[in-house]
This record gives structure tokens, C-alpha cells and sequence, in this order.
């Protein structure tokens, strides 16, 4: 069957944000055979001037202007949390398709406008819950859907990162809750779509977070100290109701201020059999993982990689592999105008997740 043109090439793409977006999202749009990045988008205009001149690519300090160039066709909002609701609605408005970074919004009540808005205007949005594209975590979803464990009975999820136990380490957006820092919208929200992509949806959920480092000194180099009001530890536990109904308890802790943290380690125990993957790369989150799997009274025995899941090319940062995989289903659901999973209807129930905690 012969496409038309507009699906034969590849989708054209701006970022908007240039920390992760420039980092790992342009090399995997440019490694990508159905995107290309087309332009780049940041407030500061020495910032967007340097990562021009590097990617090679046009720029724009004017989010509106942006928008009206018609060889953007998405935008990939990496920016940080708090301007980003406004950003994917106006992009949505101009009829932009969205890759979005995650949390979505500061609010489900966000995220669920969002929705609404993409519903109408009948565009696809995607979110970077990258984890669903990782090789090892995909064996795992087949792994359950295989029913090699039996009737789950317990689900069991450590992420325990240091990358903030340095006091030392400076005051941010990260620090502040109003402006979506805090460990749940670094990790919970990740945490939360595992859960519910490998188990099933969240019925029931109690929190309690806490603040380990309540001031870090200011970015001005004066020595003043700003208050930290963002969690940097939840424990949570979960109730999960599972393919057949029943439900799962889970447990979950996060953290990043935990020296030498045991990493991500996700444990599912099943009445006849249990599997375990997990990683203590602390320095590359995807990078690092094995999937191990016990029968019945056996001992834990390491699974070797499906190759048929295997990435076709990887890069020292991790990240860049599962991102590009995304932009890929992402832009075959633009070309074939279906929803994208994952998207905001995944996005929305993350962030019921993450605002549920916040509230206990």
C-alpha cells in the first residue's frame, strides 16, 4: 500500500525545553527514523543560542512563534514542571501534537484538561513514561501476561536514588511543591504507571512523606539558605486490582536522599512463582537492569534478555534508547490518528496517584 505523503515522512518536531530535551529527546528524535527535530524553544536567548549552533537547528524565545512555523507538526515539552500545563495548551490550541514530559501538569485537574482539550481538537499525546519501552521491563509484562506466577500476592517497589543526599547540592525548582518538585513527580509518577501498565489500576492508597533536607543554600553564591518544602522520601501502600479482579497489595518507597540506595528493585510474588528485576546503577536509570525468576521452591535464576526485544542501537546514557522507541510509537499513532499509549489518559491516573498521596 502506497501512504500518502504527509505519513511517508518523518514528523517534524520542536522541543520546548533544553535540560533533558536537549540531553536525550534531540538525539533520539534524531535517531528516530519516523521524527525529525526541526526547531528548539527556551525563555533565555544565550541558552537557546548555544544549543542552536550545536544541533545545528533554528530557534525561538517566542513559544507563539514557534507554534506558527508550519514545518512543526509536535512539540516535545521538556521543560520543568510548572510552565508546562500552559505550554502543551496553547501548543494543543495551535493543533500541535504533544510528547510530554512527566508529571504532565502540577494537578490531575490539569492533566484531565489537557485531556479534554486533545479529545477535541483530536490530537495524539504522548507521555515519556520510558520504562514501558525498556527491553527487560517489557519481558516482565510478558512474564505476567503469561501467568507464570499464579495469583499475584504481593507487590513490592524500592526506588531508593542519592542524587539529592548532598545538603550541599543546591536550591531549585525541585525543591519547591508548588512548583511539581518532590520525589513523587520524579520517581512516583514513573512508579505509579509501572505499577499500574504490569498490575493493574490503583483502588486504594495511603502516603506519608517527609522532608529529610528542609534548606539547601540559594543558587546566588551568598551563603542564604532556602527552605525545602518538597518530599524527598514517600512510602506508600497500595491496593491493585489485578486482570481478574482480585486485589494486590503493593508497597512502594521512593527516595533521593539515600546514600548509596539500593536503586530500583521491583519484587512480584506470586502463589507459584516470584520474580524480581531491579538495578543499583545509581548513575543511569535504565542502564543496569536483570530480571531474575523463581519457581515454586526454586532458587532465583537470572532470565536471559529476549532478543527480540533487544534495542536496535544504544548510547552511553541510557535513557536516549527507550525515549527514541517512544517517538517512535508516537509518531506511527500521529500518522495513523489513534491514541498513543502511553498518554494522557495513562498520564492523568499517575497524577491522581501522585495528588492522592500528597493529600494524606
Amino acid at each position: 500500500m502506497t501512504l500518502p505523503a504527509a505519513a511517508a515522512r518523518p514528523l517534524g518536531v520542536a522541543i520546548a525545553g533544553l535540560g533533558f530535551g536537549e540531553k536525550v529527546h534531540l538525539p533520539a528524535l534524531q535517531a528516530c527514523a519516523t521524527t525529525e527535530p526541526v526547531a528548539l524553544w527556551h525563555p533565555r536567548a544565550d541558552r537557546l543560542e548555544s544549543a542552536c549552533r550545536a544541533a545545528g537547528l533554528p530557534g525561538q524565545t517566542d513559544f507563539g512563534a514557534l507554534l506558527a512555523d508550519p514545518a512543526v507538526e509536535a512539540v516535545v515539552i521538556a521543560t520543568p514542571p510548572e510552565p508546562r500545563f500552559e505550554l502543551a495548551r496553547q501548543a494543543l490550541l495551535a493543533g500541535k501534537h504533544l510528547m510530554l514530559e512527566k508529571p504532565v501538569a502540577l494537578s490531575a485537574t490539569e492533566a484531565e484538561e489537557l485531556q479534554r482539550l486533545a479529545l477535541a481538537q483530536r490530537l495524539t499525546v504522548a507521555v515519556d513514561f520510558e520504562y514501558r519501552a525498556v527491553p527487560l521491563f517489557q519481558q516482565l509484562a510478558d512474564l505476567l501476561r503469561s501467568g507464570v506466577l499464579g495469583e499475584l500476592v504481593l507487590v513490592k517497589l524500592d526506588w531508593l536514588m542519592g542524587s539529592r543526599a548532598d545538603a550541599t547540592r543546591p536550591w531549585s525548582w525541585y525543591s519547591q511543591a508548588t512548583a511539581g518538585g518532590g520525589v513523587l513527580g520524579a520517581l512516583g509518577t514513573h512508579a505509579f504507571d509501572l505499577l499500574h501498565w504490569l498490575v493493574g489500576p490503583t483502588r486504594n492508597l495511603r502516603a506519608q512523606l517527609s522532608t529529610a533536607i528542609a534548606e539547601r543554600p540559594l543558587p546566588d553564591g551568598e551563603g542564604r539558605m532556602g527552605t525545602v518544602d518538597a518530599e524527598d522520601i514517600a512510602l506508600v501502600q497500595l491496593e491493585l486490582q489485578g486482570a481478574d479482579g482480585r486485589m494486590v497489595p503493593a508497597q512502594l518507597s521512593l527516595a533521593s536522599v539515600t546514600r548509596q540506595g539500593r536503586g530500583c528493585w521491583l519484587e512480584l510474588y506470586g502463589r507459584e512463582a516470584t520474580a524480581v528485576l531491579g538495578s543499583d546503577n545509581q548513575a543511569d536509570y535504565v542502564h543496569g537492569f536483570n530480571l531474575w525468576l523463581a519457581r515454586g521452591g526454586e532458587p532465583l535464576r537470572r532470565l536471559e534478555p529476549d532478543p527480540d526485544l533487544a534495542f536496535r542501537r544504544t548510547w552511553e546514557d541510557g535513557r536516549i534508547a527507550p525515549v527514541a522507541r517512544l517517538h517512535g510509537w508516537w509518531s506511527d499513532a500521529v500518522r495513523e490518528r489513534r491514541p498513543m499509549v502511553p498518554g494522557l489518559a495513562e498520564g492523568v491516573v499517575s497524577q491522581r496517584c501522585c495528588d492522592r498521596a500528597r493529600q494524606d
